[in-house]
């Protein structure tokens, strides 16, 4: 059915899931998966988290929308919350419903600060930032690029983690640098330590704004409320979503007061962002994360699912950080055979590259749920 009535913009799926409760998933024959994809870094708490599914719930019956020429009393909260866990100084935020609208302003919100000639946007090759024209320019991948040329204009990529490359392209038309501290769709590639200093500095140098795109890696994933907080660093903007409604769709894109400020009533909009039922979701999973300490809950299982991966034959290397992680299986491997081995073992994981496998389970994890998957893997590498 799906691939008769819907667009081919995915391959045909071979698992049709219908039921997913904490770690777990079942498709339509009734069969059980261990998930460590988390619909791509988003189900955070789990599927079907009882405090989620209960704020969802209860908001649909009280109010779903009223678009955002009203106010709404539980988005401000939810703002106020992302601008403490933030932590880079007072800010704003701008709420949407996905992680390519949440650069998409980010990147308007570069041009309105910087001004007609300072349009350009800097960004690493190997990146990716969305699907929208802007953001699929933005993302450093031109084999995307072809089928849609031509993209918009003012966009410039260097290698990721070359300070030097990076000083080299910060000519005076530049009004931003847009980077991820784990390039995600990339292959799960950490920044260089103290690179994230050397482009604050740049950034500070030439009066360019720094964008840190935190869709996949925020909230918790990698061990710290936000990537960059890993290095001592505070970024003008910072984009995320993903994880923020547990499945429901919302994203934020938060700047610094004073650059958020080059906003005026019209700049930007959106019909469903920030409206009261994916804002309710996002209220309910803030709550648990903070209560729950997920960046501390992803790092020791990050620490415990990472060393089990280096223990595995053929596994050459593991990257990334907290319960964010890449294991590359070597040159000669096949990742999307072993992904498709795995689902049929009962393990959901995918391929991030032609040779590595990514691996993004949710923050409440258990450790008994980390040897499970260590377990079917290694049986499917030794198969």
């Amino acid at each position: 059915m799906s691939s008769q009535i819907l667009m081919p913009t995915y391959p045909p799926p071979s698992v049709t899931f219908v039921r997913g409760e904490g770690s777990r998933l079942w498709d339509d024959e009734g069969r059980s998966y261990l998930d460590f994809l988390s619909g791509l870094g988003v189900t955070s708490l789990g599927h079907a988290h009882p405090e989620v599914a209960e704020a969802i719930a209860a908001q649909s019956r009280e109010l779903l929308h009223v678009s955002n020429l009203f106010a709404n009393e539980i988005g401000p909260e939810v703002a106020a919350t992302l601008d403490r866990l933030v932590d880079s100084g007072p800010g704003q935020l701008f709420f949407c419903n996905s992680g390519a609208e949440a650069n998409e302003c980010a990147l308007k919100l570069a041009r309105k600060w910087g001004g007609r000639g300072r349009h350009v946007v800097v960004s690493a090759y190997g990146s990716f930032h969305g699907r929208t024209l802007a953001t699929l320019h933005a993302t450093g991948q031109p084999a995307k690029h072809e089928a849609f040329q031509p993209l918009p204009e003012g966009f410039r990529h260097v290698a990721f983690g070359d300070a030097e490359a990076l000083e080299a392209a910060l000519s005076p038309d530049v009004g931003a640098v847009l980077l991820e501290v784990i390039q995600g769709e990339g292959g799960i590639h950490p920044v260089p330590a103290g690179y994230l200093s050397e482009v604050r500095r740049l950034c500070d140098e030439r009066g360019a704004l720094l964008i840190v795109d935190e869709v996949q890696t925020g909230l918790g994933r990698t061990g710290r409320w936000f990537a960059f907080q890993h290095e001592d660093v505070a970024p003008d903007v910072v984009t995320m979503a993903k994880a923020l409604g547990n499945g429901a769709p919302i994203g934020a894109c938060w700047a610094r007061r004073e650059v958020a400020e080059a906003f005026s009533p019209g700049d930007h909009a959106t019909t469903f962002g920030g409206q009261p039922l994916a804002a309710a979701a996002a209220r309910a999973v803030l709550k648990v994360m903070e209560r729950e300490d997920v960046p501390g809950r992803a790092a020791a299982r990050g620490r415990r699912l990472a060393d089990g991966l280096g223990e595995l034959d053929p596994i050459v290397e593991v990257r990334g950080w907290g319960l964010l992680l890449a294991a590359e299986l070597g040159s000669e491997a096949d990742a999307k055979s072993v992904a498709s081995q795995a689902l049929e073992a009962g393990l959901v994981v995918n391929a991030v590259s032609d040779t590595a496998l990514r691996l993004a389970p949710s923050l409440l994890v258990t450790d008994a749920e980390v040897d499970e998957a260590l377990a079917l893997l290694a049986k499917v590498l030794t198969a």
